[in-house]
């Protein structure tokens, strides 16, 4: 029971979370202090990623790169099937779901990989790491781009979304461009960044749980609470454990009638079925600046509760099982 216990019982990070929008909920920001603090969420996004960038080995690069189908086989799980899913919820927009809440089920489909998270399942169930370093990397720097053009074809202008152009262009400015700046810095600050590893870890989620504060709070100056049914908070739930329920096994099944390898299929579940909330929820910053954020974040806060829980029994469980034999 204890054990069982341990394996569901929320995170530190996830505890944390919820803490936040109860904050937000009580106590959201209002008027220049409001904006004072959106700036300096915007500050603290580029710092993130200006420190994901500086983490990125050039060598797990070039060692991984050669890997092309493996790549293809994780970007199409997550930019291809996964927004199939999104639609497949259509039917409950307006009826379980708010017409935001559903906006954020699409954005959840839309979005890219985990970074960390993935690599360090993978690690874990002994699957193929520097492929599963270089694609959730690749998937989070194609989501620059090819997230914002996913949501306009699923969703058009709905939740208050930008022009996919300028939305590109903002999120490049505020998330590529620190990205690619930490990364060339990389020869200078890499021993740096890698002493101060603990420390920056709670930066990165210090910085999430900004952008979640800020967010919720100015969804709950807007109502967020007030028009959002019971049963539509509850429904979300359902659909995030549904679509993770449905995608890890139909992603498995992929990888194996492709013919990959053990290393490769575990590999390509965590990196295929994982979504980025660390990425998410400051693209959602900028993709729906004035809109129903609160909501819109609400589906992909929930979907990484329940892949960290689900994952780390699956890839417990492929660590216990025996090592295939090298084929050939």
């Amino acid at each position: 029971m204890t054990r069982w216990w341990s394996r569901l019982r929320p995170d530190n990070f996830t505890l944390a979370l919820l803490g936040t929008v109860v904050l937000a909920s009580f106590l959201p920001m209002r008027g220049p202090a409001a904006m004072v603090l959106d700036d300096v969420t915007d500050v603290a996004i580029a710092a993130l990623f200006f420190l994901h960038g500086a983490r990125l080995p050039r060598e797990s690069i070039m060692g991984g790169l050669l890997h092309w189908r493996l790549h293809l086989t994780i970007l199409a799980c997550t930019f291809v099937l996964f927004p199939l899913f999104g639609l497949a919820f259509k039917p409950l927009d307006g009826w379980l779901l708010t017409p935001e809440l559903y906006i954020g089920v699409l954005f959840l489909c839309a979005l890219p990989s985990t970074v960390q998270s993935s690599i360090a399942f993978t690690s874990l169930a002994r699957g193929n790491v520097p492929a599963a370093v270089v694609s959730a990397s690749l998937s989070s720097i194609l989501g620059v781009f090819l997230t914002p053009l996913l949501l306009a074809l699923l969703a058009g202008t709905a939740g208050g979304m930008h022009n996919p152009g300028q939305a590109i262009l903002g999120i490049m400015l505020q998330l590529l461009v620190p990205f690619v700046a930490g990364h060339l810095l990389r020869p200078w600050i890499a021993r740096w960044v890698q002493r101060q590893r603990a420390l920056l870890r709670y930066t990165d989620q210090g910085t999430i749980l900004l952008v979640v504060y800020s967010a919720f709070g100015e969804a709950v100056n807007e109502g967020l609470w007030s028009k959002t049914p019971l049963l539509s908070l509850l429904a979300v739930a359902v659909v995030a454990a549904v679509l993770l329920g449905i995608a890890m096994p139909l992603i498995n099944l992929l990888a194996r009638r492709l013919g990959f390898n053990r290393e490769d299929r575990i590999t390509i579940l965590f990196c295929g079925s994982k979504k980025s909330l660390a990425t998410g929820v400051p693209m959602a910053k900028i993709l729906f600046a004035g809109g129903s954020l609160g909501a819109i974040v609400l589906p992909i806060m929930i979907y990484h509760q329940i892949q960290l829980i689900v994952c780390a029994v699956v890839a417990q469980r492929y660590a216990r099982d025996p090592v295939e034999p090298p084929t050939g």
